[in-house]
């Protein structure tokens, strides 16, 4: 799997870019193509989503075209939708990266990573509940996910959204990332919301 940086909350959440082979759905996209299910040229889709994956580091423009061309050969290729969905959040395009991303989710119905892109992408569109919800979705496929438990531990602080879940989200990253980064803040983070708990202990007659 590659990751890329991007600057939500403290900048540590990074967007997967998917790289499994895609799948088939019955699911309707985003892209206005008739008979869609008959006119799928798989090979094709996969031929350009491949192609796009060497050039997405490098020239982002010239991958962005190519998943748009993977996307009309074949218009049920999950990762090219979640890649596309990457490209455009970084571009500053919530709606149409929130669309890419919701319909990977249905077509990678498996793949915990689109609902964690789309979290980023609720996020930064000033809809953090909806963020939260996706998070949890994503663990519901895979529970434990990290990526997934540290978005929705930088949104829940950021916003400051009160869970019983968020000491546990900061003690698994604090366990579990391999990243100091991460392990400092999560630390960091943890002391605060022991500092604060005790203070209101301490005010309870």
């Amino acid at each position: 799997m590659i990751t890329r940086r991007v600057g939500l909350c403290a900048g540590l959440i990074a967007l997967a870019l998917v790289a499994v082979s895609g799948c088939g759905s019955s699911a309707r996209g985003p892209y206005n193509a008739s008979a869609a299910a008959e006119q799928r040229n798989i090979p094709e889709g996969e031929r350009l989503f491949q192609k796009a994956m060497t050039k997405i580091q490098e020239d982002a423009d010239e991958a962005e075209q190519l998943l748009n061309q993977a996307l009309t050969a074949d218009l049920y290729h999950g990762p090219a939708h979640n890649n596309l969905g990457v490209l455009l959040l970084k571009k500053g395009k919530l709606y149409e990266a929130a669309n890419e991303f919701t319909w990977a989710g249905k077509l990678l119905s498996g793949h915990p990573d689109p609902r964690v892109n789309l979290a980023i992408v609720l996020e930064k569109g000033g809809k953090s509940q909806d963020a939260i919800a996706s998070c949890k979705t994503a663990l519901e496929i895979q529970p434990g996910y990290l990526p997934a438990v540290q978005t929705a531990a930088l949104i829940q602080a950021h916003h400051g959204i009160a869970s019983e879940d968020q000491i546990a989200h900061l003690d698994t990253i604090i366990e579990r990332s391999s990243d100091p980064v991460w392990r400092h803040w999560a630390v960091k983070r943890r002391l605060a919301l022991g500092a604060r708990d005790g203070e209101s202990d301490a005010a309870r007659p």
